[in-house]
């Protein structure tokens, strides 16, 4: 349970970092540039895409990671039964 508390807190703190970030760039974007607002929102759009891709990369390289370990394990498991069953088979 605790690492899982632990995960939490990480995960709401980067949370907080980027609404953080988004807010600090909304304001600059909004305050210090003279451009039409259609310019800024196509700004905000190229901003969310981005986002939304490098969640998706982030996402698509842990699960490869899970698989790798998965299949690992599963590996390791066989390897460790088929031991076990010669170890018994000699006796």
């Amino acid at each position: 349970m605790e690492r899982n508390d632990d995960n939490m807190l990480i995960t709401h703190f980067n949370l907080l970092g980027v609404i953080v970030a988004y807010v600090m760039l909304a304001i600059s974007l909004w305050l210090s540039t003279d451009v039409p607002l259609s310019t800024k929102g196509y700004w905000a759009i190229g901003i969310l895409m981005l986002t939304v891709s490098l969640v998706n990369f982030v996402k698509y390289r842990f699960d490869a990671k899970l698989s790798t370990d998965r299949i690992a394990r599963l590996e390791e498991a066989k390897n460790e039964r088929l031991l076990e069953e010669y170890v018994t088979d000699k006796d």
